[in-house]
């Protein structure tokens, strides 16, 4: 496994990570965003914008491409550009990227950073999102991690098991968040027994450019399949936890462009001086298959394409649901903050300073 510094595409402090079987780019004049994943000499698994190439310094978000951090619920602060140079911390299995702290409208003193280690071999990759507060109030936000994926391929998540009604299955086990635009009557829909797929077209002939849509995702895993790749992402979920979007840890986004598979962790109050991460794990397959599947084929296909490939998937730690797991952290210097308040709760700043002096004479 190795790291170079890169020159890629007009971005001169890029980084690339490697090993026998994929690589990976990431932006450090910008960003964070992993803006390269795939094979060794093979071709890119995310979408790039090319007018975006080299771009730094802008006033205004910019996409770029790639995965990025955002922060939901999506408001007006979720846009603030990064579009500056990033501090970088290389260790043994990859790089520690961390954008500066947010300083201006509609920015809220957010921090964003992301870590990104490779296995010694094979396509395995962690990568962990962190949000740090730097305000003075806390706040309510949830880790949003965004792929936005090359075009002409299709995104896949698993629907909850299925079961006769009786008096053990009286309550729902899932949910879809719609948007405004979101139109199953589009036929880059299709809702299987045990799947939906969203497929990414280059000319949709529904009402709408474009299509979202969310559920909650026990299993805690989505693919995208293109041009005979199998890309899946993977979260551990957290039971009893409150999520954004009416409940959502997966979401998808497909427009004539591009298509986004994108992980959400759990709604949270974030104080001054706290930190919250989200860890995806990340792994690629080649899939022998001649082509991408006709529309009208669904279930049985994704089984025998994608379950074989979880099942002797090495991933880096148990991803069942987790009990109340902890992900977040204090930032031990920020944690001081107002520490004063209580110090001097009896005593003026003033005269505290003046009676320490007095012992120096």
């Amino acid at each position: 496994m190795g790291i170079e510094r890169i020159n890629y595409k007009g971005w001169p402090n890029s980084l690339r990570i490697r090993n026998d079987t994929v690589e990976l780019i990431v932006l450090t004049d910008v960003g964070p965003r992993i803006i390269f994943y795939g094979f060794l000499g093979g071709t890119n698994q995310f979408h790039e914008v090319p007018a975006h190439a080299g771009q730094t310094g802008a006033k205004e978000y910019v996409a770029y491409g790639g995965q990025r951090l955002w922060v939901s619920p999506e408001v007006e602060r979720t846009y603030y550009p990064d579009n500056t140079a990033c501090v970088i911390q290389e260790s043994s299995g990859g790089v520690r990227v961390t954008a500066p702290a947010e300083d201006h409208p509609p920015g809220t003193h957010l921090q964003r950073e992301m870590e990104v280690q490779l296995a010694s071999s094979g396509s395995h990759v962690r990568v962990t999102h962190r949000i740090t507060n730097h305000d003075q109030q806390a706040t309510q936000l949830a880790p949003w991690a965004i792929a936005m994926m090359a075009p002409g391929g299709r995104a896949i998540l698993p629907l909850p098991p299925k079961a006769p009604l009786d008096m053990q299955h009286l309550l729902p086990v899932g949910l879809f968040a719609f948007w405004s635009y979101t139109d199953f009557a589009d036929s880059r829909w299709r809702l299987g027994t045990k799947y939906i797929q969203l497929k990414q077209d280059a000319h949709p002939a529904g009402r709408f450019r474009e299509q979202m849509g969310g559920i909650f995702n026990p299993a805690g895993w989505g693919a995208y399949f293109r041009e005979g790749h199998l890309f899946v992402k993977r979260v551990a979920t957290v039971e009893g936890a409150r999520y954004p979007d009416y409940g959502c840890n997966f979401e998808l986004y497909s427009d004539p462009d591009f298509l986004e598979l994108e992980t959400l962790g759990p709604l949270i109050e974030l104080l001054p001086g706290q930190s919250v991460t989200h860890e995806e794990e990340w792994q690629l397959w080649h899939v022998e298959r001649q082509s991408d599947p006709p529309s009208g084929e669904g279930d049985d296909w994704l089984d025998a394409a994608i379950l074989p490939q979880l099942a002797k998937a090495s991933w880096g730690r148990g991803w069942t649901v987790t009990a109340g797991a902890n992900i977040v952290r204090e930032d031990p210097l920020l944690s001081l903050r107002g520490s004063g308040k209580r110090l001097w709760s009896d005593e003026h700043a003033d005269d505290y300073v003046r009676r320490l002096r007095e012992s120096w004479e």
